[in-house]
Protein backbone atom coordinates (compact mmCIF):
# COMPACT_ATOMS: atom_id res chain seq x y z
CA UNK A 1 0.00 0.00 0.00
CA UNK A 2 1.57 3.70 -0.94
CA UNK A 3 -0.60 4.71 2.28
CA UNK A 4 2.41 2.46 4.26
CA UNK A 5 4.92 4.78 2.54
CA UNK A 6 3.19 7.67 3.15
CA UNK A 7 3.11 6.79 7.01
CA UNK A 8 6.76 5.90 6.65
CA UNK A 9 7.57 9.09 5.12
CA UNK A 10 5.61 10.62 7.59
CA UNK A 11 7.65 9.06 10.85
CA UNK A 12 10.86 10.43 9.08
CA UNK A 13 9.75 13.84 9.12
CA UNK A 14 9.48 13.83 12.62
CA UNK A 15 12.11 12.24 13.55
CA UNK A 16 14.81 14.25 11.46
CA UNK A 17 13.23 17.10 13.94
CA UNK A 18 13.85 14.96 16.83
CA UNK A 19 17.48 13.39 15.78
CA UNK A 20 19.32 16.41 17.94
CA UNK A 21 17.29 16.83 20.83
CA UNK A 22 18.55 15.81 24.20
CA UNK A 23 17.36 13.64 26.86
CA UNK A 24 16.17 16.78 28.79
CA UNK A 25 14.59 18.29 25.36
CA UNK A 26 11.93 15.63 25.57
CA UNK A 27 10.62 16.57 28.94
CA UNK A 28 10.04 20.24 27.10
CA UNK A 29 5.86 20.56 27.46
CA UNK A 30 3.78 21.02 24.46
CA UNK A 31 0.81 23.58 23.55
CA UNK A 32 -1.56 20.28 23.52
CA UNK A 33 -2.96 19.34 27.38
CA UNK A 34 0.39 19.89 28.45
CA UNK A 35 1.79 17.02 26.93
CA UNK A 36 5.59 16.39 26.78
CA UNK A 37 7.66 15.48 23.38
CA UNK A 38 8.15 12.25 25.72
CA UNK A 39 4.15 12.04 26.31
CA UNK A 40 3.78 12.47 22.43
CA UNK A 41 5.93 9.72 21.08
CA UNK A 42 5.05 7.55 23.97
CA UNK A 43 1.41 7.43 22.80
CA UNK A 44 2.60 7.59 19.29
CA UNK A 45 5.00 4.05 20.08
CA UNK A 46 1.93 2.85 21.95
CA UNK A 47 -0.42 2.83 19.53
CA UNK A 48 1.84 2.08 16.88
CA UNK A 49 2.22 -1.38 18.09
CA UNK A 50 -1.40 -1.60 18.55
CA UNK A 51 -1.41 -1.33 14.53
CA UNK A 52 1.50 -4.13 14.47
CA UNK A 53 -0.65 -6.13 16.70
CA UNK A 54 -4.03 -6.32 15.11
CA UNK A 55 -2.48 -7.06 11.79
CA UNK A 56 -1.14 -9.74 13.16
CA UNK A 57 -4.65 -10.82 14.81
CA UNK A 58 -7.71 -9.96 16.76
CA UNK A 59 -5.83 -11.62 19.45
CA UNK A 60 -2.75 -10.52 19.47
CA UNK A 61 -4.46 -6.74 19.54
CA UNK A 62 -6.64 -8.02 22.48
CA UNK A 63 -3.85 -9.16 24.96
CA UNK A 64 -2.08 -6.28 24.14
CA UNK A 65 -4.87 -3.08 24.03
CA UNK A 66 -6.75 -4.79 26.95
CA UNK A 67 -4.62 -3.69 30.41
CA UNK A 68 -4.83 -0.17 28.12
CA UNK A 69 -8.71 -0.21 27.94
CA UNK A 70 -9.16 -1.35 31.65
CA UNK A 71 -6.93 2.01 32.84
CA UNK A 72 -9.25 4.37 30.69
CA UNK A 73 -12.29 2.70 31.63
CA UNK A 74 -11.52 3.58 34.94
CA UNK A 75 -10.67 7.00 34.28
CA UNK A 76 -7.07 7.19 33.28
CA UNK A 77 -6.29 9.50 30.44
CA UNK A 78 -4.46 8.48 27.53
CA UNK A 79 -1.34 10.26 29.19
CA UNK A 80 -1.70 7.66 32.15
CA UNK A 81 -2.79 4.61 30.02
CA UNK A 82 0.34 5.00 28.58
CA UNK A 83 2.53 5.28 31.84
CA UNK A 84 2.77 1.37 32.76
CA UNK A 85 3.20 0.18 29.47
CA UNK A 86 5.98 2.45 28.96
CA UNK A 87 7.38 1.21 32.06
CA UNK A 88 9.89 4.36 32.02
CA UNK A 89 11.04 3.76 29.00
CA UNK A 90 11.54 7.94 27.93
CA UNK A 91 14.15 10.15 25.51
CA UNK A 92 16.57 9.23 23.10
CA UNK A 93 15.59 5.50 24.52
CA UNK A 94 12.51 5.88 23.85
CA UNK A 95 13.26 8.08 20.91
CA UNK A 96 14.99 4.72 19.21
CA UNK A 97 12.59 2.53 20.16
CA UNK A 98 9.30 4.20 18.68
CA UNK A 99 11.69 5.02 15.20
CA UNK A 100 12.54 1.24 14.75
CA UNK A 101 8.98 -0.23 15.47
CA UNK A 102 7.85 2.58 12.92
CA UNK A 103 9.88 0.98 10.51
CA UNK A 104 8.24 -2.76 10.91
CA UNK A 105 4.39 -1.24 10.83
CA UNK A 106 5.07 0.04 7.40
CA UNK A 107 6.88 -2.87 6.23
CA UNK A 108 4.07 -4.59 7.87
CA UNK A 109 1.06 -2.68 6.14
CA UNK A 110 3.18 -2.58 2.71
CA UNK A 111 2.59 -5.96 2.30
CA UNK A 112 -1.01 -5.97 3.51
CA UNK A 113 -4.07 -6.53 2.22
CA UNK A 114 -5.75 -3.04 2.06
CA UNK A 115 -9.27 -5.02 2.79
CA UNK A 116 -8.11 -6.77 5.37
CA UNK A 117 -10.03 -6.26 8.72
CA UNK A 118 -8.71 -5.21 11.64
CA UNK A 119 -9.64 -4.72 15.33
CA UNK A 120 -9.20 -1.38 16.97
CA UNK A 121 -10.37 0.29 20.49
CA UNK A 122 -13.42 1.33 18.60
CA UNK A 123 -15.16 -0.34 15.77
CA UNK A 124 -13.31 -2.66 13.63
CA UNK A 125 -11.08 -0.47 10.31
CA UNK A 126 -9.90 -2.06 6.95
CA UNK A 127 -5.87 -2.25 6.64
CA UNK A 128 -5.96 0.81 4.74
CA UNK A 129 -7.84 2.71 7.15
CA UNK A 130 -5.67 1.95 9.99
CA UNK A 131 -1.87 2.93 8.13
CA UNK A 132 -4.19 6.28 7.30
CA UNK A 133 -5.16 6.84 10.74
CA UNK A 134 -1.47 6.22 12.05
CA UNK A 135 0.01 8.76 9.39
CA UNK A 136 -2.71 11.20 10.40
CA UNK A 137 -1.80 10.80 14.10
CA UNK A 138 1.68 11.18 13.36
CA UNK A 139 1.10 14.34 11.62
CA UNK A 140 -1.38 15.43 13.71
CA UNK A 141 1.06 14.89 17.60
CA UNK A 142 4.11 15.96 15.30
CA UNK A 143 2.70 19.17 14.81
CA UNK A 144 2.99 19.97 18.75
CA UNK A 145 6.04 19.12 18.44
CA UNK A 146 7.04 21.24 15.44
CA UNK A 147 5.37 23.95 17.14
CA UNK A 148 6.78 24.04 20.52
CA UNK A 149 10.37 23.55 18.77
CA UNK A 150 9.21 26.52 16.30
CA UNK A 151 10.10 24.71 13.22
CA UNK A 152 8.02 24.93 10.27
CA UNK A 153 7.42 20.90 8.39
CA UNK A 154 7.75 20.81 4.71
CA UNK A 155 4.35 19.25 3.64
CA UNK A 156 3.77 17.58 0.65
CA UNK A 157 1.32 15.79 -1.46
CA UNK A 158 1.18 13.12 1.36
CA UNK A 159 -1.04 15.11 3.10
CA UNK A 160 -4.06 13.89 0.66
CA UNK A 161 -4.49 10.84 2.83
CA UNK A 162 -5.21 12.90 6.59
CA UNK A 163 -7.56 15.46 3.97
CA UNK A 164 -9.62 12.63 2.57
CA UNK A 165 -10.21 10.87 6.49
CA UNK A 166 -11.02 14.25 7.42
CA UNK A 167 -13.86 14.71 4.29
CA UNK A 168 -14.88 11.09 5.23
CA UNK A 169 -15.92 11.54 8.74
CA UNK A 170 -18.18 14.67 7.79
CA UNK A 171 -21.19 12.09 9.47
CA UNK A 172 -18.71 10.86 12.29
CA UNK A 173 -17.92 14.39 13.59
CA UNK A 174 -21.78 14.69 13.97
CA UNK A 175 -23.13 11.62 15.27
CA UNK A 176 -20.00 11.39 17.66
CA UNK A 177 -21.82 14.17 19.54
CA UNK A 178 -25.32 12.83 19.27
CA UNK A 179 -26.57 15.74 16.43
CA UNK A 180 -27.95 14.66 13.39
CA UNK A 181 -26.14 14.57 10.48
CA UNK A 182 -26.97 17.67 8.21
CA UNK A 183 -27.38 16.88 4.17
CA UNK A 184 -25.63 17.22 1.58
CA UNK A 185 -22.45 16.99 3.18
CA UNK A 186 -20.34 20.21 1.41
CA UNK A 187 -18.07 20.71 -1.58
CA UNK A 188 -14.78 20.42 -0.58
CA UNK A 189 -12.03 22.49 -2.65
CA UNK A 190 -8.33 22.26 -1.61
CA UNK A 191 -4.79 23.56 -2.91
CA UNK A 192 -2.28 20.71 -2.83
CA UNK A 193 1.17 21.47 -1.55
CA UNK A 194 2.11 21.03 -5.15
CA UNK A 195 -0.74 23.89 -6.63
CA UNK A 196 -2.85 20.95 -7.76
CA UNK A 197 -6.24 21.22 -6.99
CA UNK A 198 -8.29 18.18 -5.07
CA UNK A 199 -11.88 17.74 -4.82
CA UNK A 200 -14.55 15.70 -2.77
CA UNK A 201 -18.52 15.83 -3.01
CA UNK A 202 -20.82 17.17 -5.33
CA UNK A 203 -20.27 20.69 -6.41
CA UNK A 204 -22.07 23.35 -4.48
CA UNK A 205 -21.51 26.93 -4.80
CA UNK A 206 -23.46 27.66 -1.81
CA UNK A 207 -22.19 24.76 0.75
CA UNK A 208 -18.42 24.64 0.53
CA UNK A 209 -15.21 24.66 2.48
CA UNK A 210 -12.28 25.82 0.33
CA UNK A 211 -8.63 26.78 1.02
CA UNK A 212 -5.67 25.30 1.25
CA UNK A 213 -4.95 21.04 2.06
CA UNK A 214 -2.95 21.91 4.91
CA UNK A 215 -4.97 24.34 7.08
CA UNK A 216 -8.23 21.92 6.51
CA UNK A 217 -5.62 18.97 7.64
CA UNK A 218 -4.85 21.23 10.58
CA UNK A 219 -8.59 21.89 11.48
CA UNK A 220 -9.65 18.67 11.14
CA UNK A 221 -7.12 16.93 13.50
CA UNK A 222 -7.82 20.08 15.56
CA UNK A 223 -4.23 21.17 15.49
CA UNK A 224 -5.08 24.39 15.24
CA UNK A 225 -8.30 26.94 15.51
CA UNK A 226 -10.21 27.17 12.39
CA UNK A 227 -9.87 30.93 12.99
CA UNK A 228 -6.07 30.58 12.60
CA UNK A 229 -6.74 29.11 9.16
CA UNK A 230 -7.50 31.13 6.29
CA UNK A 231 -9.98 28.35 4.75
CA UNK A 232 -13.11 29.26 3.26
CA UNK A 233 -16.44 28.87 4.39
CA UNK A 234 -19.86 29.01 2.07
CA UNK A 235 -23.10 27.94 3.86
CA UNK A 236 -24.52 27.21 7.79
CA UNK A 237 -23.57 23.17 7.01
CA UNK A 238 -19.69 23.83 6.40
CA UNK A 239 -19.57 26.40 9.32
CA UNK A 240 -21.24 23.78 11.58
CA UNK A 241 -18.87 20.85 10.67
CA UNK A 242 -15.73 22.93 10.56
CA UNK A 243 -16.53 24.36 14.30
CA UNK A 244 -16.59 20.32 15.31
CA UNK A 245 -14.95 18.38 12.93
CA UNK A 246 -12.73 15.68 14.47
CA UNK A 247 -11.36 13.02 12.06
CA UNK A 248 -10.00 10.59 15.08
CA UNK A 249 -11.81 8.06 17.28
CA UNK A 250 -12.60 8.47 20.89
CA UNK A 251 -15.15 10.49 22.52
CA UNK A 252 -15.58 14.60 21.52
CA UNK A 253 -13.32 16.79 21.12
CA UNK A 254 -13.01 20.61 21.16
CA UNK A 255 -11.06 22.18 19.31
CA UNK A 256 -8.52 24.78 20.31
CA UNK A 257 -9.26 27.95 21.08
CA UNK A 258 -8.18 30.93 18.39
CA UNK A 259 -4.69 31.99 19.17
CA UNK A 260 -3.53 28.70 21.47
CA UNK A 261 -1.94 26.75 19.53
CA UNK A 262 1.08 27.81 16.72
CA UNK A 263 5.23 27.85 16.53
CA UNK A 264 6.32 28.45 19.73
Amino acid sequence: MQQAEDYRAEVQALANLLEPLSDDDFNIRTQFRDWTINDVIGHLYMFDVAALKTLQGEGEFAAFFAPIQAQLAKGASLRDAQTPWLNGLAGRALFDRWRENAQAVADAYAQADPKQRVKWAGPDMSALSSITARQMETWAHGQEVFDILGEERIETDRIRNIAHLGVATFGWSFANRGLDIPEPAPHVVLTAPSGATWEWNDVQPDNRVQGSAVDFARVVTQVRSIDDTKLGLTGAIAGKWMAIAQCFAGPPADPPAPGTRGPG
